[in-house]
């Protein structure tokens, strides 16, 4: 076989593709790509077992036809070495001898038979299609991923809960010290359904749209999907469980809430935050009705960090504790001017979200309390 393609092209391919390599793998050939070649096609495919990609490319005075495995290491730092660069590829079909020559060199290597690569098998199964916009899906990953679960002792935290409604989808993540729930209303799916997306293909799948201004086309089976978008395709399984009743614990009635610029609290935060205790992250915000005092202490060290924030409060005096680190994560995935923070008492979860909602979106995030001894 024998093929030319911009370095470039490749490069960009790879950086999407090596997302879904492991850094370790049992089985000696998921360590490979395999390379196939279709008329004026490259197909390109990596897999973990559990998730697979497949990515094509345009090549040019194409000649012969077949499938060789790759090192992935070895083609991923060979494409971003050589850069722009035109690569011209010479496959030896018997041997699987791989030469590329570039501008002032080449490379070689040697390839694996492609027969060895895993395969997935056909899915029979009973499917639904949806097109949702980029933009959709690419929101409700920014606004979820960051809160999901590592604790696999609960594998249904452990992913992205998609609650397919008929008039919008909603994404849900939790990691049990603060919830996200974001909304969006633009696609109408037209059938009620849900699912658990594993945290790393929604962190590829995040990459595989890009900056994309299109559209992506999902098939949704009982156990799995198949995304597509643009020249790529993932197929992964889903988390088999039940997603907790997200809905039960956001108070939609709080009698108080109040009303702060976000970036001047979440970087009043980050500046306490350097002097609160290493094993609680705990803060102190002392609410009253025109200010929040945020104190945070570690008594180990004899460290305090002390600053008030303007605001507009609507309710009773109030002292609550939480913890800088989760809180910062909060305000800084929240796309929004001025925030709004909804509480009940302090041992009860505040509810962030932003002042004014963006059309067609809804988005509360949860953070739950730290117990404040006085």
């Amino acid at each position: 076989m024998k093929f030319k393609l911009p370095g470039k092209a490749l490069q960009t391919n790879l950086q999407v593709m090596g997302k879904v390599l492991n850094a370790k793998n049992t089985i000696s050939i998921l360590d490979n790509f395999l390379l196939k070649v279709e008329g004026n096609r490259l197909w390109i495919t990596g897999t973990d077992s559990e998730t697979t990609m497949v990515t094509w490319l345009e090549i040019f005075e194409a000649e012969g036809e077949g499938e060789v495995a790759v090192a992935s290491k070895t083609l991923m730092e060979m494409a971003r070495e050589v850069g722009n660069q035109p690569l011209d590829f010479v496959m030896d079909d018997e041997t699987r001898h791989i030469d590329v020559n570039y501008m002032n060199g080449h490379f070689e290597f040697m390839g694996i038979d492609g027969s060895e690569f895993p395969r997935r098998a056909a899915d029979s199964e009973e499917s639904r299609e949806l097109l949702v916009p980029a933009e959709v899906i690419a929101k409700g990953i920014d606004n979820t991923l960051y809160a999901v679960s590592s604790d696999t002792i609960r594998p249904a935290m452990t992913g992205i809960f998609w609650d397919v409604k008929e008039d919008n989808i909603t994404f849900v993540s939790s990691d049990t010290h603060k919830l996200v729930r974001y909304i969006n209303s633009q696609v109408k799916p037209g059938f009620e359904g849900g699912f658990i997306l594993p945290s790393k293909p929604a962190g590829i799948l995040r990459s595989m749209i890009g900056k994309e201004d299109t559209e992506v086309k999902m098939r949704i089976t009982s156990k799995g999907a198949v995304f597509e978008v643009g020249n790529y395709k993932m197929t992964c399984k889903f988390i088999i469980g039940n997603y907790p009743n997200y809905n039960r614990v956001i108070i939609n009635d709080s009698p108080y809430y109040l009303t702060v610029n976000r970036e001047a609290l979440l970087t009043a935060v980050r500046r306490v935050s350097l002097f609160a205790s290493k094993s609680t992250s705990l803060v102190k915000c002392m609410i009253s009705a025109s200010s929040i005092k945020m104190v945070a202490r570690d008594y180990d060290y004899s460290t305090l960090g002390e600053e008030t924030v303007e605001c507009n409060y609507f309710g009773q005096p109030m002292m609550i504790g939480f913890s800088t680190g989760y809180m910062i994560d909060i305000l800084s995935h929240l796309n929004c001017e001025e925030l709004r923070i909804n509480l009940v008492d302090p041992a009860r979860p505040g509810l962030f979200e932003p002042l004014e909602q963006q059309p067609d979106e809804n988005i509360v995030v949860l953070q739950m309390p730290i117990q404040v001894m006085e």
